[in-house]
């Protein structure tokens, strides 16, 4: 009998163990979010007042009708596959682009079958850049819901650089996981401009973010583009204050994932002359990183980083071999994708 009592003792211990085991046990909503930058989506028309002459049928490129519904098709192929590494079947909330002409060729895009089917939507304002290459936000309606939008101007700091004009600050306030969302779409100075440009970009971003937080500290903010810039350059690291570690990370910071990705793994997002850039970054306000080895997923945090890469985005032969699979090379139209590749950051959520 005391045997049989102690073996009934036993028994209830591990009932009860089990039951809060599975009591403890919690389940996740993942989201998944991303960049990419389109390589001159160009539709086939002029646009009044912009040089945008090349992307014509009778233009330097030849841009027929034919031409540009291949780059519709290659451009939703990718657009519609990012994120489905993780989220088969459902992808990205959102995606930032860059490099795209207007709201017709956004138009043309969502309408492309594997967008469709996910109804994506597109926020885009037309901004001042002289060849018409604008930022815009793709969404999932069902995913992500956007509540406002505007455009941030790129204002000059010095008298001499009263009469340029480049791309502003895109930014998108919503809610994602039912939380506040704010994404701030970016395309900075090319490299043809000196760094000094793309650290005025970088100062005046952080400003977007901070003005973000400052009239909502529970804003969570994203900033993302095509900085034409490296994580490891000025404009990033001092401007954008972005943080190669989240314990680095303070309240006024951001955090860059993809320092060290290209910093210590040598991993990029375009190619030139053999070495690789990762200009296409998407940060992370600190309230979307968890630190000091913390795990809480009670509220939307950073999870992990992927540079998007398929064999198909790769130039499999010739002088190009093994870089991003362009529109045009050498003034040949190789019916590619871009010269960029995409980024996806992936993001966690406690299911209560």
């Amino acid at each position: 009998m005391k045997k049989l009592n102690i073996v009934l003792v036993i028994l209830l211990c591990f009932v009860t163990i089990c039951l809060q085991a599975q009591k403890e046990q919690k389940s996740y909503t993942v989201y998944a979010v991303g960049f990419y930058n389109l390589e001159n989506l160009f539709d086939t028309c002029h646009d009044e007042g912009k040089n945008d002459y090349e992307y014509l049928p009778t233009g330097a490129n030849k841009w027929t009708g034919m031409k540009y519904s291949h780059k519709l098709r290659n451009m939703s192929r990718v657009l519609s596959e990012m994120g489905t590494d993780v989220l088969a079947n459902v992808g990205c909330s959102f995606i930032g682009v860059s490099e795209v002409e207007n709201a017709k060729a956004l138009s043309d895009l969502c309408n492309q079958e594997p967008l469709k089917a996910r109804n994506f939507q597109f926020a885009h304002i037309e901004g001042p850049d002289r060849r018409g290459v604008d930022c815009a936000l793709l969404y999932n309606p069902a995913l992500f819901q956007v509540d406002s939008m505007y455009l941030v101007p790129y204002v000059p700091e010095e008298e001499k650089d009263s009469t340029f004009k480049t791309r502003g600050f895109f930014t998108v306030c919503g809610r994602l996981a039912g939380e506040p969302v704010s994404v701030v779409v970016c395309h900075w100075p090319s490299r043809f401009s000196t760094s000094y440009y793309r650290e005025v970009a970088g100062r005046q971003t952080k400003a977007v973010v901070d003005d973000l937080r400052k009239k909502n500290p529970e804003m969570k903010v994203f900033v993302m583009g095509d900085l034409n810039d490296d994580p490891i350059n000025t404009s990033v690291t001092v401007g954008l204050r972005g943080k190669a570690n989240p314990d680095e990370v303070g309240d006024d910071d951001m955090y860059n994932p993809w320092y060290n990705v290209l910093a210590k793994e040598g991993r990029g997002t375009l190619s030139y002359q053999g070495s690789w850039n990762l200009f296409d970054q998407i940060l992370l306000s600190s309230n979307l990183i968890n630190k000091n080895k913390e795990r809480n997923y009670e509220s939307l945090k950073y999870w992990k980083n992927q540079i998007f890469r398929r064999d198909y985005l790769i130039q499999q032969e010739g002088n190009y071999k093994g870089t991003p699979k362009r529109t045009h090379a050498g003034g040949v139209w190789l019916d590619g994708y871009s010269d960029h590749l995409p980024t996806v950051v992936y993001l966690v959520k406690e299911k209560k």
